[in-house]
């Protein structure tokens, strides 16, 4: 080999120590950093995609050297591969970057003066010397085991996934779902990571799948299909799927010939990992067998439950709601008068209706009447801001169906069930339109047999984000007394809230104030192009309404949009109103979203360790760049997530209309417009509507206003339980 093309070979290599981390997107790899490398007086900026790179680790790269004309010289990498450092400023910079728990920048510099380069074996093997290191006794030595153990399973993952061509995001999930078992088990069927992982779809299990030879007609990927597409049938808030379109769904994407999806729906009824059952209609459906037996078990339990004896003494009802409306200064309606009447007579009863009608009331008389004779009364709502409103209504202590049915980590369900029912004579659950079926049936299962359950909520509001349409289903069902409160107060019927939300539930557009007309509470401000919208919307929450209502522009003013998607979608609108409302402040960049000291933001899923729930809201309080976590306060607790479990957030300056439910704010923005034609109906308007306490704006077109009112339900949910409760009757 001559000397020239030594040279280009070595110019094509570049060996170095990493210095810092400029830019990481953990969706793909890509990498932006500053390496210390041989031969070079200045650090050197290298771009390319690695799996995952520290501070501190020594770097082999094989590319070529590029002019960027915004960065200058730069060595744009092939290939990336990293190796633990082993000199004493590599070492200290890898343990001080934030890798492993319970190290920082000045625990790395007492670890190394102690241990210097054996610092990694002393981790690894023999961590009780951990001990010898002043500020280290048991608990922090225990960290850092625990953290040195899961960065290494976490960085074998990556590795694994990056290989096989996929981003590696998600690598912390998996680790926390399988721990060191997980490329064991994607290996033998990676499309357990569609089923396990949030985050990790059909798709990509399918390209790993690919990669590690699995057959594109194999029985593993066709069963792993029709479980993905019944899942995203329940997805969409539907029980079961009709076996027809079940295959149909599942041969358009997998494309394989029908038979073989028909084989795979056999051997999974045979096995017990799918329910086959038909309705009323003659229909063959499919269940997750989760989705089955909550319908079945919540059937039966409800109607043994309503079958009881109530738990009240006997009332003289007429005695009864003389003193209570004596006592509260007020006059009931006849229906309020027929639903307290039931709700010391029957065991179970539903009670439901719009805004303005008087369900308050009414369940403040309720717990007053039964108090009297000394019942003990638990009240619950779905989510946290349901149960705090319910709470001050009431001024009782209300807690999410979650808590009070208490998590077991142990066994992943909950404390209280059918072998340990909760204790209490009463439950009433409000908000009872947003439980979907599984919460249902582990709610009703844990309720004593002697017991009485009064559900409350607003039927017309949009049905529960999880599978499901209970509330309906049991209203329909004619099994279980039901009261609807339609009479709207004389001073509920004073707001145009109030009364354009009956006015949309009814199929009327609301009616909206003249121009000028600065008295009413509900206005629609029509804008046909987006841009404009956005623009409009900017100044009613920075200017306009804070100015003329006093309402904190983070705090009071919600923005409710029928979808993520869009320039009028909550994705957008948060990014909009972040460098509005909140431009500046200590901020970490995570799986292509920046979180902000200050920012609004919502949880997205169930965490039962950290005790926050699904459309849980809060604020960041603090990024902590040096132990990689922030802090969020949601409601009363100060909430801690790791860097790597900020995909468990969404900014919520702006949240889709359905997130909404069970809550209210002191005002609400509606985005209204034709992008959003697939989702408008009237449930969705509505709901939004009366998400508001003060003030309504509606900022859109006429059309797409006129279609969310014209247009009822238009996609009724595939449920069986209206004909449960009823066969369970006969």
């Amino acid at each position: 080999m001559n000397t020239a093309q030594q040279r280009k070979m070595e110019d094509n290599r570049l060996d170095g120590q990493v210095e810092r981390i400029v830019f990481q997107n953990e969706e793909n790899g890509y990498t932006v950093l500053r390496a210390k490398v041989r031969g070079h007086k200045d650090l050197v900026t290298v771009v390319g995609t690695a799996s995952s790179i520290n501070p501190g680790e020594w770097l082999a790269a094989d590319g070529e050297w590029i002019m960027d004309s915004n960065y200058g010289q730069q060595f744009k990498a092939q290939t990336m591969r990293v190796s633990q450092p082993d000199t004493i400023a590599g070492i200290k910079k890898f343990l001080g970057s934030g890798i492993i728990r319970g190290i920082g920048k000045e625990y790395a510099e007492r670890l190394v003066k102690t241990f210097g380069r054996d610092v990694f074996d002393v981790i690894e093997h023999s961590s009780g010397k951990l001990q010898n290191v002043e500020g280290i006794g048991p608990g922090r030595r225990a960290n850092i085991k625990a953290g040195w153990e899961e960065q290494k399973g976490i960085r074998e993952i990556m590795s694994f996934l990056f290989s096989h061509g996929v981003s590696t995001a998600r690598a912390f999930r998996i680790y926390k779902t399988y721990s060191d078992r997980a490329i064991e088990l994607i290996q033998r069927d990676p499309y357990c990571l569609a089923r396990d992982i949030r985050g990790i779809g059909f798709r990509i299990a399918d390209e790993i799948a690919q990669t590690l030879g699995i057959s594109k007609e194999s029985e593993l990927r066709a069963r792993a299909g029709l479980e993905y597409v019944l899942q995203e049938f329940t997805s969409s808030g539907h029980c079961a799927a009709p076996r027809g379109d079940l295959k149909t769904r599942t041969v358009d994407l997998l494309d394989i010939p029908p038979d073989k999806v028909s084989l795979a729906l056999e051997y999974l009824v045979e096995n017990k990992r799918l329910v086959r059952d038909e309705d009323q209609k003659g229909r063959t459906l499919i269940y997750l067998p989760k989705l089955y037996f909550a319908e079945w078990n919540f059937s039966k339990k409800l109607t043994e439950l309503n079958d009881g004896k109530h738990p009240c003494p006997k009332i003289d009802f007429k005695k009864a709601l003389a003193w209570v409306q004596k006592k509260n200064n007020i006059q009931l309606s006849k229906n309020q008068c027929k639903a307290l009447e039931t709700a010391v007579k029957a065991k179970v009863m539903v009670i439901t209706g719009g805004p303005g009608v008087g369900k308050t009331t009414l369940v403040n008389s309720i717990i007053q009447v039964l108090q009297a004779k000394e019942m003990k009364i638990s009240l619950c709502a779905p989510t946290g801001r349901a149960a705090k409103r319910l709470g001050e209504t009431t001024g009782m202590f209300a807690k999410t169906i979650h808590r009070l049915l208490k998590f077991n980590p142990g066994t992943g369900g909950f404390i209280h069930d059918d072998r340990n029912p909760l204790k209490g004579d009463i439950f009433i659950i409000d908000e009872a339109s947003m439980i979907d079926q599984i919460l249902a049936q582990q709610f009703l299962q844990a309720i004593p047999q002697r017991a009485a359950v009064i559900f409350v909520g607003d039927s017309d509001q949009l049905p529960s984000v999880g599978p499901g349409r209970v509330l309906s289903d049991i209203i329909a069902s004619k099994v279980i007394p039901s009261i609807n409160l339609t009479e709207i107060f004389r001073q509920a019927a004073e707001s145009r809230i109030v009364t354009g939300s009956h006015r949309i539930n009814e199929g009327q557009l609301p009616e909206f104030p003249e121009a000028g007309d600065k008295t009413s509470d509900l206005y629609f401000v029509e804008t046909e192009e987006t841009a404009r919208a956005i623009t409009v919307i900017k100044k009613m929450v920075s200017d306009s309404i804070p100015k003329r209502l006093g309402f904190n522009p983070i705090e009071d003013i919600q923005i409710l949009t029928p979808m993520q998607k869009g320039e009028l979608g909550a994705r957008n609108l948060n990014v909009v109103m972040q460098a509005l409302l909140n431009p500046r402040g200590n901020q970490v960049e995570r799986f292509g979203v920046i979180f902000r000291e200050g920012d609004r933001v919502m949880q997205t899923e169930n965490d039962y360790d950290k005790e926050v729930f699904n459309g849980d809201l809060g604020r960041i309080i603090s990024v902590d760049e040096m132990n990689g976590d922030v802090l969020v306060k949601i409601d009363d607790q100060n909430v801690s997530y790791e860097f790597r479990e900020l995909d468990e957030l969404r900014h919520a300056y702006a949240i889709t209309i359905h997130k909404s439910q069970g809550s209210e704010y002191p005002c609400v923005i509606i985005p209204m417009h034709t992008q959003h034609y697939v989702l408008l109906q009237r449930s969705l308007l509505y709901t939004a509507v009366t998400r508001a306490k003060k003030f309504a704006v509606i900022v859109g077109t006429q059309k797409a206003l006129g279609l969310a009112v014209s247009r009822a339900e238009s996609r009724q949910r595939v449920t069986t339980l209206k004909e449960r409760l009823q066969s369970q009757k006969t």
